[in-house]
């Protein structure tokens, strides 16, 4: 059976889900930062700036960037509450009307009776987003905290912002352990750029949609149309009891991982159609597909659930 995402109609659209502008922390102008994704090739961004007081909480319009090759969804890095290590919540929060009322965060530390990051993020989901709890690792986010934001859509997997920045980029820790737990939940690349470092172009989402228009990609979002990338394409996902069959550019890897230690990889040169046997996944109710490209960029499917 072939994986949905690949057989639906419509095309794949590249974008970037977290970004920030001199509305908040960045030093780039919204309309430069959106002139330098579509420059770059990218159909669409959504320009995440911190909602929090000290910028005057904004869901920053970018409506006027839009044209027929490009498209902006709004969007806000939310931020409310204390983690299990006392730091302020990060919560993505892709696809928010103009007006979502803004929680009482006046700066980046978290305060004595604010709003939970659970609260919050399940307003954000309420309010039609596509919610994502930002990365993991850089934030030092334990299982339990990861398991409290129970209005998430995904989890970032990879943020090039911290890769380059503190060496601290993945989510895939945390994915796997609430996949296993039950959690159907997708995953997100994303730059998280700032254009002050290299922090930029370097993370994505392809959405599978008919029209490159924020209501389209915003539902295809939801629906888990998509797969994450830093270079390579993946082009089909053929799942079978036994094997899987990955359509994919050129790659020197493909790993399906599951629950616990259960993983399968293959190696070659140049593979674009790669057969994985599944025996050692047989008890897993999970699985998910890595690509891996000569250069060490990889791609990412959503989770295939049995």
């Amino acid at each position: 059976m072939q994986t949905d995402i690949f057989s639906r109609p419509g095309k794949f659209w590249r974008g970037n889900l977290h970004t920030h502008s001199t509305r908040s922390d960045g030093v780039l102008d919204p309309a430069e930062v959106c002139r330098r994704y579509k420059a770059e090739g990218y159909d669409f961004i959504a320009l995440t700036d911190h909602f929090i007081g000290m910028y005057d909480y904004p869901i920053t319009d970018t409506t006027g960037f839009r044209d027929a090759d490009f498209t902006t969804i709004l969007g806000a890095e939310l931020h409310s509450g204390a983690m299990e290590n006392g730091e302020l919540w990060h919560i993505l929060a892709v696809g928010l009307p103009p007006d979502f009322a803004q929680p009482d965060a006046p700066d980046f530390h978290a305060a004595p009776d604010q709003e939970s990051g659970t609260a919050l993020a399940a307003r954000a989901r309420a309010a039609g987003a596509f919610v994502v709890v930002a990365h993991p690792e850089w934030s030092g986010l334990t299982t339990a905290d990861a398991r409290s934001i129970d209005a998430a859509h995904a989890i970032e997997v990879y943020n090039h912002g911290c890769a380059r920045g503190c060496d601290r980029p993945h989510g895939f820790y945390t994915l796997d352990q609430l996949l296993t737990e039950g959690r159907k939940l997708m995953l997100c690349a994303t730059d998280d750029a700032h254009f002050s470092e290299p922090d930029h172009f370097g993370g994505w989402v392809m959405v599978k949609a008919e029209k490159n228009t924020p209501e389209a990609l915003l539902d295809a979002l939801k629906a888990g149309h998509h797969y994450s990338s830093t270079g390579p394409e993946l082009r089909g996902i053929q799942w079978d009891d036994d094997l899987v069959i990955v359509d994919s550019s050129a790659v020197q890897t493909v790993v399906v991982q599951g629950q616990g230690s259960a993983a399968v990889a293959v190696h070659g040169q140049s593979m674009t159609r790669t057969r994985v046997m599944l025996d050692r996944l047989k008890t897993s109710d999970w699985m998910r597909v890595t690509v891996i490209d000569s250069a060490g960029n990889r791609a990412w499917s959503n989770p295939y659930w049995r």
